[in-house]
C-alpha cells in the first residue's frame, strides 16, 4: 500500500474540518462581527478553528491510546506507534487548549496583548477566577500530563489510565458548552460530555489505524480492524443517543431546524448517517475480504471515513459559536425566580405521592446508557453460553436484570427528580445505591460470566476478558477485597460523605453526583463481593468473620441513622431549609425520616446477608462432609482408623 496513501488520511481530516467550519459559520453567522465590542477577526475566526484543533488533538489522544490498550499487543511495532501517535496529539491538544484559552481571555479583554502588569494580572484572573478560564486551564494541564506520560511510559495499564484521564479532563469542557435551558442543564452537560469523549474514541482509533498501518500485516490487520469495529459501533451508537439528546435541548421544536442553528445540526447528522453506513460496510464486506480485496477499496473506504469526520468536526466546533434557537435563559428566569430555581436551576416539583415514585421521572442519560449496555452485554454472554450448550442458572439473569431495573429507578426516576428537594429522598436513593443493588449485582457473579462467554486473546493483548480478570487480580482487588477494608470503605464513608463539603458538592454540583452514585456502588459492590460474592477474589474470608462483620456493619448503619435522627441541626441548612417547599414534612422532619430510612431500610438488605451467608456456611459443612464420606469410602475410613490408634497410644502411655 502506498506510503503517499496513508500519509493523506490525517491531511484529508484536517482539509475536510476546517473547509466545513469555514462555510458553517458563513451559514450560522457564528464568526459575524460583534454589535457592541468587537474581539476582532482573528479571534472571532481563530476560536472555531482552535476548537477544531483541541478535537483533533482530544481524540487523536484517547482514540490512540484506546486502540492500543484494546485492539495491540504490547510489544509490537503498531503498539508503540500508536503510543507515539497518542504523545504527538496530546501535545496538539495542549498547545490548541492554552490557545483557546488566550482566545477567549481576548474575547473578552478585547484590548491587544501586551507586556504589562495590568494585562498578565487580568490574564492571570481569568485563567484562576473565571470559571470557562478555570476550565480550559485544567484542560491543558491534563493534555500536558498526558503528554508527558505518553512519551515516557508504554505500560498497557498505565496506558488505560492515561485514556481514561484524558477522558475525564474534558468534563471542564462540556461544563463550558451551550447548556439549553437552565432546567436541562444536567442533561445538557452529560450529553457532550458522552458525545465528546465517544468522538474521541471513534475518530481517533481510525486515525490511528492509518497511522500504524504499515506496521501491520493483512491478517494482523484484518483482526486489529475487527476489534476498532465493534468499539467503533458502540460509539456510534453514544455519538447518535447523546447527539439527539443534545439538539433536542437546544433546538427545541422540529421549526426550529430550519434556523441557521438548526440546519447546522441537520448537516452534522447526515455527516452521522454517512458514517454509519460506511461503518456498517466495512463490518458487512470490508473487513472479511481485508485480505483478498483490492487495497485501493480499503484505502478510499477509511479516507472517506476520514473526510465526513472532518466535516462532522468543523460542523460541531461552528455549532459551538452559533446561537441556539432555544434562549439560554428560560422565560421563567425573567421574573424572580423561585428560592428552588435559584438553587437548582429547576423548577419544584409536585408533592410527593406514593403514586409519583413511580410515575416521575428525570432522564440521566449517562446511567440510562449504562443500565442499557449492562444489560444488552449480559444477555449477549448468557446467548452465547445458551449457543455452544452451556447452561447459566436463569435466577442469575433475573437479579441482574431486577439490579439494573432499580439503578435505573434510582438515577432516573423518582428518587433523582426529589433527591435535591428532600433529604428523605435523598436518603433512600443512597441506601438502594449501596446496600440493595450491589446484592443483586454480586449474586448475578457477572464476572463469572463474562470470563466463560468473552472469546479468549491468544496474542497476548487485552480484551475485555482480559480487562475485566485483570482488575479482579490486580494488587489494588486485593487490597480492596480485603474484608476490613471493604467494610470500612463501605460503613465509614458514611460519616465521611455526610459530615464534610463532599455532601455538599454531591448535592449542589452534577459531577458530585455523578461521582456519589459511583462511589456508594463500588464500595457496595465490593462489601457484597467479600460475603456473598461467587466471582473470584483474592482471599475470602471465614464465615464467621463474614458473620462478624455484618453484624458491626448492622450496628454502624443503625447507630448512624440514630445519629441522624436525633440531630437538632438541618444538614445543608442553607440548601434544604431554603427550598421553599409548601408541601411535605418540615425540612428537619424529613431528615429525621431519613435517619430513619438509613436505620430501617438500610438494614433489610443486610439481614438479607446474614442469611445468605449463614446458608453459605451451611451448605460449605455439607459439601466438606461429604467430601470426608468419599474419601472415608475410597480408602477404608483411613483417616478414623489413623486417629483411633493414636487415641490407643497415648492411653498406653
Amino acid at each position: 500500500m502506498r506510503r503517499l496513501a496513508w500519509v493523506t488520511g490525517p491531511a484529508i481530516l484536517l482539509i475536510a474540518a476546517l473547509a466545513a467550519v469555514l462555510v458553517a459559520l458563513a451559514v450560522g453567522g457564528g464568526a459575524d462581527p460583534l454589535p457592541l465590542v468587537d474581539p476582532g477577526a482573528v479571534v472571532r475566526y481563530g476560536i472555531p478553528i482552535a476548537t477544531i484543533l483541541v478535537d483533533l488533538g482530544a481524540a487523536g489522544t484517547i482514540g490512540a491510546l484506546v486502540l492500543a490498550c484494546f485492539a495491540l499487543t504490547p510489544g509490537e511495532k503498531a503498539y508503540e506507534r500508536a503510543a507515539d501517535v497518542a504523545a504527538a496529539c496530546a501535545g496538539v491538544w495542549t498547545v490548541a487548549s492554552a490557545a483557546m484559552a488566550f482566545l477567549l481571555f481576548q474575547s473578552l479583554y478585547v484590548a491587544a496583548p501586551n507586556l504589562d502588569d495590568a494585562y498578565g494580572q487580568q490574564l492571570g484572573t481569568f485563567l484562576t477566577d473565571v470559571s470557562v478560564g478555570r476550565a480550559w486551564l485544567t484542560t491543558t494541564l491534563v493534555a500536558a500530563a498526558a503528554t508527558a506520560l505518553c512519551f515516557a511510559v508504554r505500560h498497557v495499564a498505565v496506558l488505560a489510565f492515561v485514556a481514561v484521564g484524558s477522558a475525564l479532563g474534558l468534563i471542564p469542557v462540556a461544563q463550558q458548552g451551550h447548556a439549553g435551558s437552565t432546567a436541562d442543564h444536567d442533561l445538557a452537560i452529560t450529553s457532550i460530555w458522552l458525545h465528546i469523549v465517544f468522538v474521541c474514541v471513534w475518530l481517533g482509533g481510525l486515525l490511528t489505524l492509518v497511522l500504524v498501518r504499515r506496521q501491520l500485516d493483512e491478517e494482523r490487520l484484518r483482526t486489529v480492524l475487527a476489534r476498532y469495529s465493534s468499539v467503533a459501533l458502540v460509539c456510534f451508537v453514544v455519538v447518535a443517543v447523546s447527539g439527539y439528546v443534545s439538539a433536542a435541548i437546544r433546538v427545541g421544536e422540529l421549526g426550529a431546524l430550519g434556523t441557521p442553528y438548526g440546519l447546522l445540526v441537520l448537516a452534522k447528522v447526515a455527516a452521522l448517517l454517512v458514517l454509519g453506513a460506511l461503518g456498517a460496510v466495512q463490518r458487512r464486506f470490508v473487513i472479511p475480504r481485508v485480505r483478498d480485496a483490492a487495497p485501493r477499496w480499503f484505502r478510499m473506504l477509511v479516507l472517506a471515513e476520514l473526510a465526513f469526520m472532518g466535516i462532522a468536526a468543523g460542523v460541531a466546533a461552528a455549532l459551538a459559536r452559533t446561537a441556539p434557537p432555544v434562549d439560554e435563559v428560560p422565560t421563567t428566569e425573567l421574573a424572580t425566580p423561585t428560592p428552588a430555581e435559584y438553587l437548582t436551576g429547576r423548577e419544584l416539583p409536585p408533592e410527593l405521592t406514593p403514586i409519583r415514585f413511580l410515575t416521575e421521572w428525570r432522564l440521566d442519560l449517562l446511567w440510562a446508557l449504562v443500565v442499557a449496555f449492562g444489560v444488552f452485554f449480559y444477555l449477549a454472554g448468557v446467548w452465547r453460553l445458551h449457543r455452544r450448550g452451556d447452561r447459566w442458572p436463569w435466577y442469575r439473569t433475573v437479579l441482574w436484570l431486577a439490579g439494573f431495573a432499580v439503578l435505573l429507578w434510582v438515577t432516573n426516576g423518582a428518587p433523582a427528580v426529589y433527591e435535591q428537594f428532600l433529604f428523605s429522598t435523598h436518603m433512600l436513593g443512597h441506601m438502594i445505591l449501596t446496600m440493595a443493588i450491589p446484592v443483586l449485582l454480586v449474586l448475578a457473579a457477572p464476572v463469572t460470566l463474562a470470563a466463560r462467554a468473552i472469546r479468549r486473546r491468544d496474542d497476548d493483548s487485552r480484551g475485555g476478558r482480559e480487562w475485566i480478570l485483570w482488575a479482579v487480580q490486580s494488587p489494588v482487588a486485593g487490597v480492596l477485597t480485603n474484608p476490613l477494608v471493604a467494610a470500612v470503605l463501605f460503613a465509614g464513608s458514611l460519616w465521611l460523605f455526610y459530615y464534610t463539603d463532599i455532601f455538599r458538592w454531591a448535592v449542589t454540583d452534577h459531577v458530585g453526583h455523578v461521582w456519589m452514585v459511583v462511589h456508594f456502588l463500588i464500595t457496595g459492590y465490593l462489601f457484597v463481593l467479600v460475603l456473598v460474592g461467587v466471582d473470584p477474589v483474592k482471599k475470602r474470608p471465614p464465615y464467621a468473620l463474614r458473620l462478624v462483620l455484618l453484624l458491626a456493619t448492622m450496628g454502624f448503619h443503625a447507630f448512624f441513622g440514630l445519629a441522624i435522627m436525633s440531630n437538632t441541626g438541618l444538614l445543608l441548612a442553607d440548601w434544604f431549609g431554603a427550598m421553599g417547599r409548601t408541601w411535605g414534612l418540615m425540612p428537619l422532619e424529613d431528615q429525621q425520616w431519613g435517619g430513619g430510612i438509613a436505620w430501617s431500610v438500610g438494614e433489610i438488605p443486610t439481614v438479607i446477608l446474614a442469611i445468605a451467608v449463614a446458608i453459605q456456611w451451611g451448605r460449605s459443612d455439607e459439601r466438606e462432609a461429604k467430601r470426608l464420606d468419599r474419601a472415608a469410602d475410597r480408602d477404608g475410613d483411613a483417616e478414623l482408623a489413623a486417629y483411633n490408634e493414636m487415641l490407643a497410644r497415648r492411653g498406653g502411655q
